[in-house]
């Protein structure tokens, strides 16, 4: 049944929609989910792999995000945020994970994403720590990051770009506009189920757009003839074996901590998204959804997968639609489970032209961008804000401009300026400490019995 609580939200995150919505709804969702696994083909072409040793990751793969899209939004007693949360394969891990290949194979990289995972596993208890330094406006600037954060990756999608030096072609930019713009125009003028499906129906028109546009989209579905449509993984010597090296802990922990840090601006936008009404963060759900994501990336590592993460876009979607089930997820999951699989399909869906999933996640991404402006916003804004906001925008946004620049730094700055999201996460944090030190600091002496006398401005 409908949310009652809220006429703008269609289903609830606790309410379950009715069994044939509820499965197209999943449907819809795992459309996003299976932008990444481009993520695993990738890499095995990186590692010249076979193409079982392909399959067999992508398997995988899919099988941990499943998985863990479960466990997140499932609701068990002490573990999951229970919001429509799904897990992807993480993109953040994608180049150390090659490093990782190159330096010790398939071995190595199992066992360093399962140390990452027990990492983000180690940070959960503590998160509630950080509810001192995480006003309103700082909660906005988060949940406007996780948008800002599929930028780059939308953007190129949506162009048609494989590599840096392809051509921008006519064709992919009407596709991908007209993708987009039936995704906008559904949700913005549709009723009922068309509201609802609007990213299904853009996704639809945008494929019926390149059959007449770009018809060699279709002619990669050639493959689709050699592809059984039912397989199990095959396990070789590559997925036998787990080890670990000392040099390569160090850069497995700060993209942990990074990973950890992006979950935490997902789920804290999963919780804007889904409990609008809360006046405080709930630290409880996010702590349970950060050790979520961690036995999601660690369980990753040991079956042999690439780690995983919870997406942005799907959040996204999740606010855009006002469909905020968490039922929704758990479907994805099981469903991404069982397309696991199914060879044929996974690999009709992976061809999907790549201007239809450029639109897909501009679309998901435009709410949380706003969402979290409208959050920063509802504050009185003073200079204290502006610096704050501003330099960590700053710095946070110059990781996507400028990624070479922070390549030639030292390590300890690399080891912050990594991403959009968790660089101005981390820097907000700080400059909100360092700023309000005249503030902060004649209240900790009064606690104490230091000071009876001053003012807190």
């Amino acid at each position: 049944m409908k949310s009652k609580n809220a006429k703008h939200i269609e289903y609830g995150f606790n309410e379950m929609p009715p069994p044939g919505q509820l499965v197209i709804l999943s449907l819809q969702h795992v459309m996003l989910m299976f932008v990444s696994i481009g993520l695993a083909i990738i890499f095995a072409g990186q590692i010249n792999a076979s193409t079982e040793f392909t399959a067999t990751l992508v398997m995988l793969s899919m099988i941990a995000a499943g998985i863990g899209s479960i466990i997140q939004s499932a609701g068990f007693p002490y573990i999951g945020s229970g919001y429509l949360c799904p897990n992807i394969c993480g993109p953040s891990y994608l180049s150390l994970s090659l490093s990782a290949a190159w330096v010790g194979g398939m071995p190595l990289v199992r066992g360093m994403i399962f140390l990452a995972g027990l990492v983000e596993m180690a940070f959960a208890p503590v998160v509630h720590k950080l509810k001192n330094v995480f006003p309103q406006f700082i909660v906005g600037l988060v949940v406007a990051m996780v948008g800002v954060s599929v930028i780059r990756m939308s953007v190129i999608s949506f162009f048609g770009l494989e590599f840096r030096a392809d051509v921008v072609r006519g064709g992919d930019i009407a596709i991908g506009v007209i993708s987009l713009l039936v995704m906008v125009f559904a949700n913005i003028w549709g009723r009922g189920l068309v509201r609802i499906y609007c990213l299904l129906i853009g996704i639809i028109a945008g494929w019926i757009a390149s059959f007449f546009i770009m018809p060699e989209y279709f002619l990669g579905l050639r493959i689709l003839k050699s592809c059984p449509m039912f397989a199990l993984p095959v396990i070789g010597p590559e997925f036998r074996h787990i080890s670990v090296r000392g040099d390569m802990l160090l850069p497995f922990l700060v993209i942990a901590l990074s990973g950890s840090l992006k979950s935490f601006g997902n789920l804290l936008a999963a919780q804007k998204a889904s409990q609008p009404e809360l006046k405080e963060v709930d630290y409880t759900r996010i702590r349970k959804g950060i050790l979520a994501d961690g036995v999601a990336t660690a369980l990753a590592g040991l079956l042999g997968g690439l780690a995983v993460d919870t997406s942005s876009s799907n959040i996204g979607l999740a606010g855009s639609t006002k469909v905020l089930s968490r039922w929704i997820s758990v479907g994805a999951g099981v469903i991404f489970i069982l397309l696991a699989f199914c060879p044929k399909i996974t690999w009709a869906m992976s061809l999907m032209p790549k201007p239809v999933l450029g639109a897909s996640m501009i679309f998901a991404g435009c709410f949380m961008i706003s969402a979290g402006l409208q959050e920063m916003f509802q504050e009185t804004w003073d200079s204290r804000k502006t610096f704050t906001v501003g330099i960590a925008l700053f710095f946070g946004l110059s990781t996507a401009f400028l990624p070479g620049l922070y390549a030639r730094t030292p390590a300890y700055i690399q080891a912050v300026f990594t991403d959009p999201l968790p660089t101005s996460t981390v820097l907000a944090i700080i400059l909100h400490l360092m700023i309000n030190l005249d503030r902060t600091v004649p209240k900790m002496l009064r606690r104490i019995g230091l000071s009876t006398a001053g003012s807190d401005e």
